[in-house]
């Protein structure tokens, strides 16, 4: 997230959206194998999307992810949500579940959010290596 959004956060008591909190998908796991037929990057025309998350690197960080999800007993993707409204600068995160059981599951992050101690966020943060750095300068 930009440190730019920083001060009105702090000052102005706003938050951010999150958009496509699973990566379209890529976060639930179901691309850690391959492209599943009929799934989103499977679509004709998605191509750009498709390179933008099917990289090893990504892929590798993704099962870690799903590792930690498994041994706390949990969804990737309830993992992944939680990780994103457990933000105190995120006042809303937009799921997009096409289907009623994809939603239910999403839902279930609300119950993980009390599950992300200090420790676990911190095994996050070293699996994904992205957090952003504060420019004091």
């Amino acid at each position: 997230m930009e440190q730019d959004y920083l001060p009105v956060f702090q000052n102005a008591g706003m938050g951010t959206t999150i958009w496509s909190p699973l990566a379209a998908g890529f976060l639930t796991g179901k691309y850690n194998d391959g492209i599943p037929a009929g799934s989103r990057l499977a679509i004709e025309g998605f191509d750009w999307l498709k390179e933008r998350w099917v990289q090893d690197d990504k892929i590798q960080k993704v099962r870690k992810l799903g590792d930690l999800a498994k041994k706390m007993n949990i969804p990737l993707a309830s993992l992944a949500i939680a990780w994103t409204i457990h933000n105190p600068n995120v006042t809303t995160t937009i799921l997009g579940a096409t289907k009623k059981q994809q939603l239910e599951e999403n839902l279930k992050a609300l119950d993980v959010v009390a599950l992300l101690t200090p420790e676990i966020i911190e095994k996050i943060e070293k699996i994904l290596q992205n957090k952003p750095k504060l420019d004091l300068a």
